[in-house]
């Protein structure tokens, strides 16, 4: 194999495939990046067998052929080599490829290319199309609530419903539950999957084009493809059955309160400084009808309290939170504005946004003495 590309734009591959390589396996073969060059392309892959991603990229092809290199050394050599061009160039007498730019030549070692699980690529008419912004808004108010133990698979991922004219995409750890929903023009499809959160969230770091691209989603029994641009990426879904969320969202509640999500934010974070250490970080919020009262306390380093000038609908109500579950849904709401709805000090508390009505955010309270 001998080839000549644009640096940028095989870093750029090198980088997105590179995130599917293996870490951990007793298969160094799954630690490296399989390049195919033919027909003034180059195809780029990695896989774990749990998640496999592909990416394609123009190429001067002198000479067709496949290698496979280490993940762990090629991207950085490419990283680091100097110049706009790329050469790298194989034989059939040696396994050492040489990678080379200007006036500087690296020769790594590569596998065995016929030994590589190459990516069975699928499409299936169980597909759907959406725009990489939709995607995109629909992992990042979703996906930061999945769990990350990971003896408990089935809350490491998000529910991705698709049903006539919308799609919802779900994630919670138990203790909290995130919720969105959007339209979905011209689709008659219908799935239900649970699809790993650390996938999502590579995926949402991938989808940074500088125009609207469409991102189309294939499904099977238990595999998911995405497809957008030059890029390819399947996953297993997560086997299991998701619970019903609809039956955790409460449909009854005695008090009310809206606030600016970034006032709010920022007081929290004081507060939290010297909330309790441990597993929780425990601050209280009262609703008066005056105001609404924050505090923190640590036995061990002290205590801190912030009252926001606010008038609560209903109820008096004194409640606690996990502070970094109530942080990260004001950071997704930003300098909108966020509405409670409260039932009871040890009732599921639901949170919506203004500015968005097809999301729900669901927090359980913290039992205190």
């Amino acid at each position: 194999m001998k080839i000549r590309c644009e640096k940028e734009q095989l870093l750029t591959a090198v980088q997105i495939v590179q995130k599917a390589t293996a870490s951990k396996t007793t298969l160094p073969i799954l630690t490296g990046i399989h390049l195919m060059a033919a027909d003034g392309s180059l195809e780029l892959q990695a896989t774990d067998y749990e998640v496999g991603i592909s990416m394609t990229i123009p190429a001067e092809v002198i000479d067709p052929g496949k290698v496979v290199l280490s993940g762990k050394f090629f991207p950085e050599i490419i990283r680091k080599i100097g110049g706009k061009t790329i050469e790298i160039a194989s034989s059939a007498q040696s396994s050492m490829i040489t990678v080379s730019a200007e006036k500087t030549e690296f020769k790594i070692l590569s596998f065995p290319a016929e030994e590589f699980p190459t990516i069975k690529k699928f499409e299936s008419n169980n597909s759907i199309t959406l725009k990489d912004d939709v995607l995109k808004n629909l992992i990042r108010k979703t996906v930061f609530a999945c769990s990350t133990d990971e003896s408990r698979p089935l809350f490491t991922g998000a529910l991705l419903e698709v049903n006539a004219g919308e799609i919802a995409m779900v994630a919670t750890n138990t203790h909290r539950l995130a919720l969105k929903k959007t339209i979905l023009p011209e689709s008659a499809a219908t799935a239900k999957m649970i699809i790993p959160g650390k996938l999502l969230n590579e995926i949402y770091k991938i989808l940074n084009f500088d125009v609207p691209t469409d991102v189309r989603i294939f499904w099977l029994k238990n595999q998911v493809a995405f497809l957008f641009d030059n890029i390819y990426i399947m996953s297993r879904v997560i086997e299991g059955q998701f619970p019903d969320y609809k039956k955790v969202i409460p449909a009854e509640f005695s008090t009310y309160c809206i606030l600016d999500a970034n006032v709010l934010y920022e007081a929290v974070e004081r507060v939290s400084l010297l909330a309790r250490d441990g597993e929780y970080n425990i601050i209280k919020i009262k609703f008066t009808p005056e105001s609404l009262e924050l505090a923190g306390n640590n036995p061990d380093a002290g205590s801190a309290t912030e009252s926001l000038e606010i008038a609560p609908e209903g109820e008096p109500m004194e409640i606690a939170f996990n502070a970094k579950y109530l942080l990260d849904v004001l950071r997704i709401a930003g300098l909108g504005q966020v509405k409670f709805h409260l039932k009871s000090p040890l009732s599921p508390v639901m949170l919506k946004l203004l500015d968005d009505s097809e999301y729900t955010y669901i927090l359980t309270p913290i039992r205190t003495n």
